[in-house]
């Protein structure tokens, strides 16, 4: 989780204190250099360790917490993504884009593809999970809120898998590990839409206890055929 001492120590001294202002970080005398204070706690808002609200510093949310699951005699790493699994997760992204299934994989794809980042201070209303395998991403999981404060209490969920991971629960383990921030997080609702082709991510999701809460007739059109979208939600705190 800490590459370097001054990462450990710095969270260390936040942690315990709950939230912290730059002034306490500054009258700490952890560091002398208060532009280093700075560089490593935009690297640690980076990789999902520290949030920031209002000049105010805190731990976030599962910061850094990795989960490992035994599947089929296979380890696989759920955890916050970072950085430099952008590659990986957009690799992941495509082929499911391929299979024209998940229309809106595609977008989130795109959007990446042409910012080149996946965690960055104005990109705080993303929040990415990955499921690894030696290190390689095989999966993702994400939850997006809605830029208007209206919609602030929902979240758009994303969630992908390699064709020759899936049904090895490995889908079940990313969602989970995501809807679980989503409600500390205070979200009201999580959401998902896709073509009514996807027979397989529907009846994943209705396992996973969301419902139908409408359809858009011929919404969308694949391979010259009109397709209806199937729009799904997930209540989460009353």
């Amino acid at each position: 989780m800490f590459e370097t001492r001054d990462r450990r120590e710095l969270y260390e001294f936040i942690d315990s204190r709950g939230e912290v202002t730059y002034d306490d970080l500054i009258e700490s005398d952890l560091l002398t250099d208060p532009d280093r204070y700075r560089q490593l706690v935009a690297v640690m808002k980076r990789d999902g360790i520290l949030e920031e609200h209002d000049g105010t510093l805190r731990p976030a949310l599962d910061a850094g917490t990795e989960e490992t699951h035994h599947i089929d005699g296979t380890e696989v790493t759920i955890r916050p993504a970072r950085q430099e699994d952008i590659s990986g997760i957009l690799g992941v992204m495509r082929q499911v884009a391929e299979e024209k299934r998940y229309i809106v994989a595609e977008d989130v794809a795109e959007q990446l593809s042409s910012d080149s980042a996946l965690v960055r201070d104005d990109l705080e209303d993303q929040r990415f999970f990955v499921a690894t395998i030696n290190d390689e991403v095989v999966g993702w999981c994400a939850v997006e809120t809605p830029k208007l404060d209206k919609l602030a209490h929902t979240g758009e969920l994303t969630l992908g898998v390699l064709e020759e991971y899936r049904g090895r629960d490995i889908g079940s383990h990313l969602i989970q590990r995501a809807l679980s921030w989503a409600s500390k997080a205070g979200f009201h609702k999580v959401y998902n839409s896709i073509p009514a082709t996807n027979a397989a991510g529907i009846e994943f999701l209705e396992e996973h206890g969301w419902n139908t809460e409408a359809i858009r007739r011929d919404h969308y059109r694949i391979d010259g055929e009109f397709v209806d979208e199937v729009m799904m939600a997930l209540q989460l705190n009353d």
